[in-house]
């Protein structure tokens, strides 16, 4: 027969007052730990992505300037160089096809946002182009310096928070829109705070959906507040000129131009 062991002292139960000291101690335990990793997803949300963001995008500009260098202005663009004698209008403005998901339509200037501010303009607005390569153009909305509205997105304070300072526009400043063909100049006009299921802004004459444009629209849309995305902030402008690229930037942006794309 197998003989039962002689049973050692019982040990006597652990104080409650211990007991609760070390839930207490495990429970701030996790509550360190579920802070650090909320501050490195803030840094990383606020920060890295800013920096990964800006770099793609410097690269989507750098592409685009080499572009310029390949691929001449249309035909059209060539023969609205010279504005009429006495005048510095160059006429109806040339309006460029769409590119495909993705592709690369043009750079925006906006001095008020700073002087090295160039951001590219990309088709789409879908969340690997707005969170990756910049501005993202509205599909169903028109093309630079077409008659209706031309809609961009961009985030504000994320992913290169390329419309960050879009609250500090003033009636009067001017927003600059560089494609292969020329330069587009708009005024801008007046800004709006709406839901996010405002989906008239982006009407041919914004917020009027089923009236035929007479205009030439730039709206650009982002979320409001800052940090939140409760609501969207609306920027509405309207094209006051335009130029063929083979007459050069600007006066106000010549500088701005040469650093981004090394051509003045």
């Amino acid at each position: 027969m197998v003989l039962q062991e002689k049973a050692g002292p019982v040990a006597p139960p652990a104080p409650r007052g211990s007991l609760m000291r070390g839930i207490i101690q495990v429970i701030g335990e996790l509550l360190i730990t579920a802070g650090i990793i909320l501050l490195l997803f803030v840094a990383w949300q606020l920060w890295w992505t800013n920096v990964e963001s800006d770099a793609k995008q410097s690269q989507v500009i750098k592409e685009f300037a080499q572009d310029l260098s390949t691929a001449p202005p249309s035909p059209a663009a060539t023969a609205a160089a010279t504005p009429p004698a006495g005048g510095d209008s160059f006429g109806k403005p040339v309006v460029g096809t769409a590119p495909g998901h993705a592709g690369t339509i043009g750079i925006m200037y906006i001095p008020r946002f700073g002087a090295t501010y160039t951001r590219p303009i990309v088709q789409g607005t879908s969340q690997d182009v707005l969170d990756t390569l910049g501005l993202g153009h509205y599909t169903n909305t028109a093309m630079p310096g077409a008659v209706g509205n031309f809609a961009v997105a961009g985030h504000r304070q994320t992913h290169g928070a390329v419309l960050d300072n879009i609250h500090t526009l003033v009636p009067g400043d001017k927003i600059y829109v560089q494609t292969r063909d020329g330069y587009y100049v708009y005024v801008f006009r007046n800004n709006q705070i709406v839901l996010p299921s405002r989906t008239d802004v982006l009407e041919p004459v914004p917020t009027q959906p089923g009236v035929a444009p007479t205009e030439s629209y730039l709206t650009m849309t982002s979320c409001n507040p800052r940090f939140g995305a409760e609501e969207r902030i609306i920027a509405y402008a309207l094209l006051d000129s335009w130029r063929p690229a083979s007459a050069g930037p600007p006066a106000e942006i010549a500088a701005q131009v040469a650093a981004a794309t090394g051509k003045g």
